[in-house]
């Protein structure tokens, strides 16, 4: 916050994509903490390192400042998402933090909850009905997007950006997320252990499981849903 609220260098990765202090700030401060408490497992984050993961039981993926554009734009959207993967098919925790709205949404085993104002309260999807209501991204919608909406009779959206969309299904404020088109697992692995602790499910179109550990970390489309 220090780097949004004064001002930020932003330089070009490889990719051609935008990058910030923050970006590598945070990803410091992420992967020494959790090397502190986890010796033994592996991290993968998007700033960071991209160990071999292949033998590994569990292993972190860090998106240590998701919403980079957003960041830039000075328009707040922007999260920090760390979650842990276990046999490369089960996200079993995560968190979900909004340093702008000071919102922590986190899930495990124990269940999902969002942190808000200093007090804690249980998040749970809602269950399904019609007429449904999609999130959709902010930057990101296309034809593949629309056409999933229109066949599915889809109306209502709301727009968001970052994980957070992820966070609005598991505390029931939307049905459905659909996307169409390519991204990462650290974008995804948090918000997928939040939804499913709260009761979603995270799987690709036509309903397969939704793995990780997948070359150069990166995503085809999905489907992220809430209660049934």
């Amino acid at each position: 916050m220090t780097c949004y609220q004064t001002g930020h260098a932003v330089f070009q990765k490889d990719d051609a994509s935008p990058v910030t202090e923050a970006d590598r700030e945070a990803d410091r401060i992420i992967v020494a903490k959790l090397r502190q408490i986890t010796p033994g497992i592996p991290i993968v984050s998007e700033e960071g390192e991209k160990p071999d993961i292949a033998e590994a039981e569990y292993f972190w993926l860090v998106d240590p400042l998701d919403g980079t554009k957003s960041f830039i734009r000075g328009k707040g959207h922007f999260t920090v998402n760390i979650g842990l993967i276990h046999n490369r098919r089960e996200a079993v925790l995560g968190v979900i933090y909004d340093p702008v709205s000071k919102e922590m949404y986190y899930g495990s085993a124990q269940g999902a909850f969002c942190e808000r104002n200093g007090t804690e309260v249980p998040i749970h999807v809602r269950r399904k009905e019609a007429p449904l209501t999609a999130l959709v991204s902010h930057s990101h919608i296309n034809a593949a997007t629309e056409g999933y909406l229109v066949a599915h009779h889809i109306e209502k959206r709301i727009p968001s950006a970052s994980s957070i969309k992820f966070c609005m299904l598991a505390e029931g404020k939307a049905d459905i997320y659909p996307r169409f088109g390519p991204t990462m697992e650290w974008d995804v692995a948090a918000g997928h252990a939040i939804l499913a602790a709260a009761g979603g499910k995270l799987t690709l179109p036509e309903g397969q499981p939704f793995l990780y550990g997948k070359p150069d970390f990166l995503n085809g489309d999905f489907i992220a849903q809430g209660g049934e």
